[in-house]
């Protein structure tokens, strides 16, 4: 979840730490901080707990003399509360050594006793002082910043990325990391590390992703990357196909009003390069057909939007549909805990924008320790999900910085569609007409959504500002609905802090229609009548149940759906569509009405309160 930035070079590298964390704020965070070495040697360090503004107006004040090394950080609290203290980075060895540190160190407790014991003293409740201390001793026995951080992170347990610089070794970075994200930046003169290629995207589109247990030195000359026991390890280089300003907001109110507006080119992006005369072919899956054709189940395993909300659930209605092969949608955080059944003609799809999120890592190592075949669903090069996998497909949404997830989301269902279509071609489930129908429906989905953000997004801020003062919104659905309802209900949660909930409409005569009061807003997704005649059908006769009770019903519904005007409060029409390509579009004005609620309520839409872009601790 922390934002990590290094730099080694010739320009002063305190407005690029700080314009790097800037670029690392969506990964979520509650206090900042950054360390320079001067031209004269010396080592200054500032930090704050707050937003980075903070640390910001605390330089302009009170200025650190700037340097050409440097490290900076932003902390989401886990050992020790969000305060200047505990902020990043912590000093060692008589504070000529700067570190700073992304994970948990599990060991930490055992580590600090040691230490107390031996006479050293500690100013933070953090695991991360721990390490830097036990670094200083290292180093002050070595006086080699890469054999003292050797020493170091053999002796540490959990999940870490850690950096480090010292007094004496100006113009060196040094970093290591287990189970949590670190890339290389690679320059002319300079080099970067950072915790994602946002860092440094602004300088450099060159990097690099060091792989696990692996520790990496960067000096303006050049990078060596060793494992943790000092064999030089060749790491294989890749281009950032983003700019800088891909991630900047381009004049939208909100990074999220932006992404919202992009979920058009999302889509279109991700089927780019892979349809060629109406079949799906995956460049990246080219020789697997073996290991498709013999699989005989598949397990979807995600964490937040990707697997409760949705993704991984409309994935499965497709999935299975096109292939005949069952397909189970699992929790990456409870999937390793029940010991589940796997054999190698299991196939476990993880699906993670970042490609970092710490529990669908753990879900797949473990996967594959017990030999089962694993693909990758990411939005994120060089991300570690991917590396530990066997096959991955990348979407191709470009930087996502709201933390609530929207363009992410549509293209992470069109990516599993595309796999079910290529997969469905390789073990003959689905005849060439079939397929290049389905194809058809994906390459218009682009265009139709576009429609959906035209014709709507006006109807939807003049509900979302009349619901200003709305403390419960419930959201049905049946099929693949009833994943979009549960998507709706998280978004809302996420940015506007309101009870919502996403019930399958079947289940409303179960218990749900309890809580129907008068006043008390439902979104229903309603099923085409033309292709689901009979959901459809059962939705309507939902709706007039909750209708009775003085529910206040705002539909979702194609265009042409006369059957539900009647019915319904508000409309929101979508363009026709196949039944199992709906989802893409009615998701569309469900984010636009949480955005559009957290407005109107004056709440930030981009950092939603105690949540983070990118979890990356279990």
């Amino acid at each position: 979840m922390c934002g990590i930035v290094g730099y080694v070079g010739p320009r002063p590298s305190q407005e690029i730490l700080l314009s790097g964390l800037a670029r690392l704020e969506y990964r979520g965070y509650d206090s900042a901080g950054i360390a320079v070495i001067d031209g004269q040697g010396d080592l200054g360090m500032r930090k704050r707990a707050g937003k980075l503004s903070v640390l910001r107006d605390d330089l302009a004040s009170h200025p650190l003399a700037d340097g050409t090394t440097g490290i900076g950080h932003t902390r989401w609290a886990t050992h020790g509360g969000p305060t200047d203290e505990n902020a990043h980075p912590h000093l060692a060895d008589d504070d000529k050594l700067a570190v700073i540190h992304n994970g948990i160190i599990e060991n930490f407790a055992e580590l600090k006793a040691e230490l107390e014991s031996a006479g050293y003293a500690f100013r933070s409740q953090t695991d991360t002082e721990v390490a830097a201390v036990l670094l200083g001793r290292e180093y002050a026995a070595s006086g080699d910043l890469v054999d003292a951080f050797r020493a170091t992170v053999t002796r540490l347990e959990g999940a870490f990325t850690l950096l480090a610089m010292h007094r004496d070794q100006p113009g060196l970075v040094v970093g290591a990391r287990r189970n949590s994200p670190l890339v290389i930046g690679l320059g002319e003169g300079e080099n970067f590390l950072g915790s994602d290629v946002a860092a440094f995207v602004e300088h450099t589109r060159h990097a690099l992703a060091i792989g696990q247990d692996q520790i990496v030195a960067i000096t303006p000359e050049g990078v060596e990357v060793t494992d943790f026991h000092g064999a030089v390890v060749e790491v294989e280089p890749f281009e950032v196909t983003w700019d800088a300003a891909a991630a900047d907001k381009g004049g939208w109110r909100s990074f999220m009003a932006k992404e919202v507006a992009e979920e058009p080119e999302a889509v279109a992006n991700t089927l780019l390069g892979r349809i060629r005369n109406g079949v799906v072919e995956i460049p990246e899956l080219d020789g697997l057909d073996d290991l498709f054709a013999g699989i005989t189940r598949m397990v979807v395993i995600a964490a937040g939007t990707a697997a409760y909300a949705s993704d991984g659930h409309v994935g499965k209605y497709a999935i299975e549909q096109w292939t005949r092969v069952p397909v189970e949608v699992e929790l990456a955080h409870e999937f390793r805990y029940r010991d589940p059944v796997l054999t190698p003609e299991t196939l476990v799809i993880s699906i993670s924008q970042s490609g970092e999120t710490m529990d669908t890592l753990m879900a797949v190592k473990y996967a594959r320790e017990h030999g089962a075949k694993t693909l990758s669903i990411c939005n994120t090069q060089g991300a570690t999900i991917p590396r530990e996998s066997d096959a991955i497909v990348y979407t191709h949404a470009g930087p996502e910085v709201a933390v609530a997830s929207t363009k992410a989301f549509v293209a992470q269902i069109t990516a599993l569609y595309l796999l079910g279509l290529h997969i469905a071609r390789i073990r003959g489930a689905l005849s060439p007409s079939e397929i290049s129908q389905s194809v058809r429906e994906l390459e218009a989905i682009p265009a139709k959504i576009r429609k959906v953000l035209d014709t709507e997004t006006e109807h939807i801020a003049q509900l979302s500002h009349w619901m200003a003062d709305t403390r419960s919104v419930l959201f049905l659905g049946r099929h693949v609905g009833y994943p979009i309802a549960l998507e709706g209900a998280l978004k809302l949660k996420e940015i506007t802090y309101i009870h919502a909930e996403g019930f399958a409409a079947g289940e409303l005569k179960h218990g749900p229609i309890a809580l129907i009061e008068p006043g008390q807003p439902v979104f229903v997704i309603v099923p085409s009548p033309r292709e689901s005649a009979l959901l459809h059908a059962k939705v309507v006769s939902n709706i007039e149940e909750i209708r009775a009770r003085g529910a206040r019903v705002i539909a979702i519904a194609e265009e042409g759906d006369v059957a539900v005007l009647p019915k319904a409060d508000e409309v929101l029409r979508i363009p026709l569509a196949g039944p199992l390509f709906e989802p893409l579009l009615a998701v569309v004005p469900l984010h636009l009405f949480a955005m559009g609620l957290a407005e109107a309520k004056g709440l930030d839409v981009d950092q939603p309160r105690n949540l983070a872009k990118s979890v990356t601790v279990e």
